[in-house]
């Protein structure tokens, strides 16, 4: 089974834990003596899609927890 090499529709429904997990096993690949040089490029262009894509969801995640904060205000000193 091969990966796609950037980042496609499926991307949109991957989670953070499963791009990190595909990460996992793509460095591990890379670590492998044994990789087929023909599928370099593939692989780190596809750990590249996936590491925008984490960065994003970690940029999201930290828009929202940054807004439910904003909402929490100060406390009222009475």
């Amino acid at each position: 089974m091969t990966e796609p090499s950037t980042a496609g529709p499926r991307d949109a429904e991957l989670g953070y834990a499963e791009a990190i997990a595909e990460l996992n096993d793509i460095l591990a690949a890379l670590d492998d003596d044994s990789l087929d040089v023909d599928q370099l490029g593939e692989k780190v262009a596809r750990a590249a899609a996936l590491i925008t894509l984490c960065r994003d969801r970690i940029g999201l995640a930290r828009d929202a927890v940054t807004q439910v904060v904003a909402t929490l205000g100060e406390p009222d000193d009475e």
